[in-house]
């Protein structure tokens, strides 16, 4: 709370190199749907790598780990987990099947963090639950010697501060008084700095990353930010350190954090646009983009409308399927040319 805190007092200019970072992120933004239409099949290949990087990822950040040889039992089963890892890695799947599923239906409120942290903590005794006794964060060196790292928010005032923190975040986010990614990431470190239960903060954490979907910002579906922040980790501890110095004051820097996590958005989204360009399409992709916006259109149609939603798909191969469809029955041609409208006679399927 106390970066919004800060950021009440008036947020006259961003960092420089923070304002490069938004305007890159907002061109990548731009280009998101272009690549969204034009190949759903990589698409889902994608979706389902995602979900295991990021479970996994987001555990072993947190030395939490089990056999690569039973991540795709534990990821995608639900019966026979070994072990609390296990659980804890099924969990996470869990939580990021509730995010990708309502996403746009959720308010980021302390029933959904409560139930992010139930999820993600499998079946132990406070998950979804505050933190009962206060709890630092120390640092252990190898040697055996241990440092306070950061001294968080006492239990007693951990309730308090978690709403205050919400209310804030939706108050700057609905008068737009900050960007919705400024407001996000500083949320985060808030959240990180309060530390509102016993264990698991870093994994919701990183969950509430994904309240980027409300905002419109879609790579993280595909590319997964836990794997991104696992392969940065160093940076991770770092910039969180950094920024967490004289919190409780509210005299913090709060934009090493900031631009950190915007770093991560950005590295996201290049690697989304990368892996879409760069994956060889399945066979009949293209006929299944052409089927699927045919069957979603809701009356009649021509030639020209199913082009303007199939960007890199040729009018020659829109018009085979076409044909394919009049053949068999399941399509009507009224007219000629390409301005000529279509109609459909129930659901197509070539």
């Amino acid at each position: 709370m106390n970066t919004f805190i800060q950021f009440q007092r008036g947020l006259r200019e961003l960092p420089l190199a923070t304002s490069w970072m938004l305007n890159d992120i907002a061109e990548m933004k731009g280009r998101q749907q272009l690549f969204t239409q034009q190949s759903p099949q990589k698409l889902k290949v994608l979706r389902e790598h995602a979900i295991i990087e990021s479970a996994v990822s987001s555990n072993r950040i947190e030395g939490v780990q089990i056999d690569d040889k039973r991540v795709g039992t534990v990821i995608f089963g639900c019966n026979n987990l070994k072990d609390r890892n296990e659980e804890e890695i099924h969990g996470y799947r869990q939580a990021l099947d509730l995010i990708h599923a309502c996403s746009c239906k959720m308010t980021l409120s302390e029933a959904l963090i409560l139930e992010l942290h139930r999820l993600s903590r499998g079946d132990i005794w406070d998950s979804g639950k505050l933190k009962d006794k206060d709890g630092d964060i120390i640092e252990t060196y190898a040697d055996g010697r241990q440092r306070l790292r950061f001294r968080t928010v006492s239990a007693a005032d951990t309730p308090a501060s978690l709403a205050r923190l919400l209310s804030l975040y939706h108050e700057l986010t609905s008068e737009q008084r900050v960007p919705p990614l400024i407001a996000l990431a500083a949320f985060n470190l808030d959240f990180l700095c309060i530390h509102p239960f016993r264990d698991g903060n870093g994994r919701v954490s990183r969950l509430l990353l994904l309240e980027l979907y409300h905002h419109g910002f879609e790579a993280g579906r595909y590319i997964s930010l836990e794997k991104t922040i696992e392969d940065t980790k160093a940076q991770y501890y770092e910039t969180l350190e950094l920024s967490s110095r004289n919190w409780h004051e509210q005299k913090h820097d709060p934009w090493h954090y900031i631009n950190y996590l915007l770093f991560v958005i950005k590295n996201v989204y290049k690697e989304f646009e990368a892996r879409v360009e760069g994956m060889r399409s399945p066979k009949g992709a293209k006929t299944e983009l052409i089927l699927s916006v045919i069957n979603a259109m809701p009356g009649s149609f021509s030639l020209r409308e199913i082009e303007s939603k199939c960007p890199g798909v040729s009018r020659d191969m829109i018009r085979t399927v076409l044909k394919q469809g009049r053949q068999d029955g399941s399509l009507i041609c009224e007219g000629r040319g390409p301005g000529s409208l279509w109609r459909k006679e129930g659901k197509i399927s070539l």
